[in-house]
């Protein structure tokens, strides 16, 4: 039996994703993809890679995810998804890179400054 795993980061969101052959089962964090994702814009945003590569029913998939929230969550089990499947058949590569999938997102939310209310945003200028 072939396994796979790969780790996928968005935001300030962690996802470890094991691969093997199997059925299609999907489990995130001991919960069914269903009860894991509740809107329908995510859950097909997860489902894309394994759809693109036609690897839907040939894969189980065992997701453990921490931190963020539900979307940046959701993209980092994409990036953890696509990496597993570039490990397990290499020859997925080209798809998944042409999809945007193997690209890690490294935008982060800006901090906030001192003197500002919010990361760029200063308070409102009074000329007298």
């Amino acid at each position: 039996m072939h396994k796979s795993y790969g780790t996928g980061r968005r935001k300030t969101s962690n996802a470890r994703v094991y691969l093997k052959e199997g059925t299609g089962e999907i489990t995130i964090n001991s919960k069914n993809l269903d009860d894991f994702v509740s809107s329908e814009t995510l859950k097909s945003f997860v489902l894309a890679p394994l759809e693109k590569t036609k690897m839907e029913k040939k894969v189980d998939l065992k997701i453990s995810v921490c931190g963020g929230g539900p979307s940046g969550q959701v993209g980092a089990i994409v990036h953890g998804v696509s990496r597993a499947l570039v490990k397990y058949q290499n020859d997925l590569l080209p798809i998944l890179r042409r999809e945007g999938f193997v690209t890690r997102d490294d935008r982060k939310v800006e901090r906030k400054k001192v003197g500002l209310r919010k990361a760029r945003k200063a308070t409102q200028y009074s000329k007298r």
